[in-house]
């Protein structure tokens, strides 16, 4: 069947969770490498994030969510601060009543307590927020980038990426179940390791290193993610004689507008 017969896949929806901090040396970001068992980018570094599951649509996180950016549906805050929890055991949320996140040591034991719950799933991700009396911290997460998987793609994703500032003294820990392996790095020591062949990037993964790698601190990158518009970027596809190239709008602000692609050595 050709390509023009063939139907479109749904993409889902999904929020990927770019957690930063200040390093000794500059900027770093939280990433995660994918379980080699797992069906969707196996092996890859990758930023902590996922489906936005059914639950996370719930009605009730009204009163738990807080009030997230006016161009983000709730859901896709819920999906965030979960998927930071399950995998990057990070606590983005602050106990009814007060302004500070949850310090190192509570953190840890809600991630200790409920974390093997959730993903055996004998208690949801509201369950553990309203039995904590806990409010998801809506105004850190920042939106960053919109990426929709081609519509040649049998699995497609609809994702929004935020930019969040880790709680400073909370040091994340990777869930050993969808990732093995979990890191703060700099963002240019992530591109420099992909170039290298030790490390694998998805497309959307390495475009937005490169857009991070341009600062030099969490205030630099958070202040300018505040100012820029978000672009929707869908990659058009472009078979070549040596490959593929995917183009994608120069208004997206990533300094690149096509990416050459080489066919995999058999």
């Amino acid at each position: 069947m050709s390509d023009a017969g063939k139907s479109v896949a749904v993409a889902r929806p999904a929020a990927t969770v770019v957690i930063l901090r200040d390093g000794r040396q500059g900027l770093e970001v939280f990433m995660v490498v994918r379980h080699h068992e797992i069906d969707f980018a196996s092996g890859a570094l990758v930023f902590p994030g996922g489906k936005v599951d059914w639950q996370d649509k719930d009605a009730a996180w009204s009163e738990f969510a807080g009030s997230p950016d006016a161009t983000l549906e709730r859901a896709f805050v819920v999906a965030a601060a979960r998927e930071t929890f399950e995998e990057a055991g990070l606590v983005l949320a602050r106990r009814a009543g007060e302004e500070g996140l949850m310090d190192a040591d509570a953190a840890r034991r809600l991630v200790e307590t409920y974390r093997g719950r959730l993903a055996a799933g004998t208690v949801t991700f509201l369950d553990v927020v309203r039995g904590e009396n806990l409010r998801l911290a809506a105004d850190l997460m920042v939106p960053f980038a919109h990426w929709i998987t081609p519509q040649n793609q049998p699995k497609r994703f609809d994702t929004h990426f935020l930019l969040v500032s880790a709680p400073v003294q909370q040091l994340g820990a990777h869930d050993g179940g969808e990732s093995v392996e979990g890191f703060w790095i700099a963002p240019k020591a992530a591109l420099r390791e992909a170039e290298a062949g030790t490390r694998t990037l998805l497309f959307p993964t390495h475009m937005n290193l490169l857009k991070l790698a341009r600062f030099a601190n969490v205030a630099e990158a958070v202040e300018a993610a505040r100012q820029s518009p978000i672009v929707s970027v869908m990659p058009r596809v472009e078979r070549t004689a040596t490959g593929r190239t995917l183009h994608i709008p120069a208004t997206a602000g990533y300094g690149v507008t096509e990416w050459a692609v080489p066919s995999l050595k058999r």
